[in-house]
C-alpha cells in the first residue's frame, strides 16, 4: 500500500503568515509544509504537498491522488463553502480523507458554517491553528497502520 499522502491547499493559503494573522496565525505555508514533512517522516510516510487558488487544478490533483495516494489532507480555504467539483472529485477518491480549517469556521460568519468537503471528509478539524495539519496526519497514520 502506498505511503503516500497529499496535502491539498485551496485559495489564499499562499499569503498564510501575512493574510490576517489574527486569524490565521503569523506561519507560513512554507512552515506549514515543513512541519508536516517532518512529522510525516516520523511515521514513514511520503508528502506530496500542494497548494492552487484554481479550482480545476485541485480537483486534478484529487484525481492524481486517485492512482496515487493512501489519504488526502485538504485544507479547500473559500472552496469549502462553495464547491461541488471539489466534493465530486472527492467522492471518487476510496482512501481516507481529512478536512482542516486553521481557523474555527463555526466561531466566523455564518456562511463558513456550512462546508461541501465535510459530506465526504472521515473527519474535520477546525480551530487548532497550523496544528490541525499534524493532527491530520496523525489520525491517518494510525489508520494506515
Amino acid at each position: 500500500m502506498s505511503k503516500l499522502i497529499y496535502v491539498l491547499n485551496g485559495p489564499n493559503l499562499n499569503l498564510l503568515g501575512t493574510r490576517q494573522p489574527e486569524v490565521y496565525g503569523h506561519e507560513t505555508l512554507a512552515d506549514v509544509q515543513a512541519m508536516v514533512e517532518e512529522k510525516a517522516d516520523e511515521f514513514g510516510l511520503e508528502i506530496e504537498f500542494f497548494q492552487s487558488n484554481h479550482e480545476g487544478v485541485l480537483v486534478e490533483k484529487i484525481h492524481e491522488a486517485r492512482e496515487k495516494a493512501a489519504g488526502i489532507i485538504i485544507n479547500p480555504a473559500a472552496y469549502t463553502h462553495t464547491s461541488v467539483a471539489i466534493l465530486d472529485a472527492l467522492n471518487t477518491f476510496e482512501a481516507p480523507v481529512v478536512e482542516v480549517h486553521i481557523s474555527n469556521v463555526h466561531k466566523r460568519e455564518a456562511f463558513r458554517h456550512h462546508s461541501y468537503v465535510s459530506v465526504r471528509a472521515d473527519g474535520v478539524i477546525a480551530g487548532l491553528g497550523t496544528r490541525g495539519y499534524l493532527a491530520a496526519l496523525d489520525y491517518l497514520a494510525h489508520r494506515l497502520g
